[in-house]
C-alpha cells in the first residue's frame, strides 16, 4: 500500500507540475498555462526516474479539475521527456460535455492535440457540443416571393 501511495504522489507531482491538459478543443502552445493537479487512480502504478516514464495499469481513472477533464483507460503512460501521454485500452475522455472514445489516444502536450486510433475494423467516436451563434434566435426570416402560376397576367 505504501508503494501505491508513493506512486500516486509521484504521478501527481509529475503530472501536476507539468500541467498536462486533455483538451478536446484546440489549445495553442503560446496560450498553454500551468496550474492545477491531476489525480490518477489505477490498480498498479510505476514511476521510473531513469527513463522518465510513469505507467498506470488496470482501471485507470484520470481527473484534471483545472481543465474539467475526466478520462478512463486500461493503461496510461506518461513520457516526461517527450511530454507525451498515451492512453490505451477502451479509452474515454470527457471535457465540458465533449467526449472522445478510441482504443488508443496519444496526447501531445506542447501541441494540445490528441491523436486517436480505433481498434481494427472500428472507428473513433467523438461527440461535441455545438452551441448556436449568439444572434441565431434574433435572425429575421427571409421573405421568398410568391409566384402565382395560375395567373394569366
Amino acid at each position: 500500500m505504501r508503494n501505491l501511495s508513493l506512486n500516486r504522489i509521484i504521478l501527481a507531482t509529475i503530472f501536476g507540475s507539468l500541467a498536462i491538459g486533455f483538451s478536446l478543443k484546440p489549445i495553442s502552445a503560446q496560450t498553454y498555462t500551468s496550474g492545477g493537479s491531476i489525480t490518477v487512480r489505477s490498480d498498479i502504478q510505476e514511476a521510473n526516474s531513469e527513463t522518465g516514464i510513469v505507467t498506470a495499469r488496470g482501471n485507470v481513472e484520470i481527473n484534471y479539475p483545472a481543465r474539467q477533464i475526466q478520462a478512463t483507460a486500461a493503461q496510461a503512460q506518461y513520457f516526461s521527456r517527450e511530454r507525451r501521454l498515451i492512453l490505451s485500452g477502451n479509452v474515454y475522455v470527457l471535457q465540458e460535455g465533449n467526449s472522445m472514445r478510441a482504443e488508443e489516444m496519444t496526447y501531445l502536450i506542447d501541441e494540445g492535440r490528441f491523436i486517436a486510433t480505433p481498434k481494427a475494423n472500428r472507428q473513433v467516436e467523438s461527440t461535441y457540443i455545438v452551441s448556436e451563434p449568439p444572434n441565431s434566435a434574433n435572425t429575421e426570416a427571409v421573405s421568398i416571393p410568391q409566384i402565382d402560376i395560375n395567373s394569366n397576367q
